[in-house]
């Protein structure tokens, strides 16, 4: 039986910070919202994002998926980086109107994130996997909103 060592401290698990998963999610559909005029009638906006320096320009897509009474899903995905060894970046959002909130639901690939993992776990996903992904978004999306303009005007 082993023996338990009292100097050796005991890891906390993690907990979800739910204020701030839901803060985030929050701010990420008002965020949304302004990226997307016209939100009830298109289907899709482009944006040129600029680069700092000489390195070139990025687009970001943003495309409807799917419309229902109280969610839209939404594909917002990078056609073009400034950095040509990167992979293209697919984000699916989910937005839910009567909460106003905006949420990842997948990520090139990945569906189903979890509030928390276990670490560490087979993928290797962090212990706030899914608060780190909708930071991302709303990092994404503010940038967008700072440096970004209109690539083209896409028609329905």
């Amino acid at each position: 039986m082993p023996v338990s060592n009292p100097r050796v401290a005991k890891k906390a698990s993690y907990v979800v910070d739910l204020r701030s998963q839901q803060a985030e999610c929050e701010a990420n559909y008002v965020r949304l919202c302004k990226l997307m005029p016209s939100l009830e009638q298109r289907e899709s906006w482009e944006y040129q994002v600029e680069a700092k320096g000489e390195l070139p320009a990025e687009k970001i897509q943003l495309t409807m998926l799917e419309r229902a009474p109280y969610t839209f899903t939404l594909e917002i995905k990078q056609t073009q980086s400034a950095h040509p060894f990167e992979q293209d970046r697919v984000l699916r959002v989910r937005m839910y109107h009567d909460a106003r909130m905006a949420e990842v639901v997948s990520w090139n690939k990945h569906w189903n994130t979890r509030a928390s993992y276990d670490y560490p776990n087979q993928r290797m996903y962090q212990k706030d996997e899914k608060l780190q992904l909708n930071r991302f978004l709303g990092e994404w999306l503010a940038h967008c909103l700072a440096r970004g303009r209109v690539a083209q005007r896409i028609t329905d």
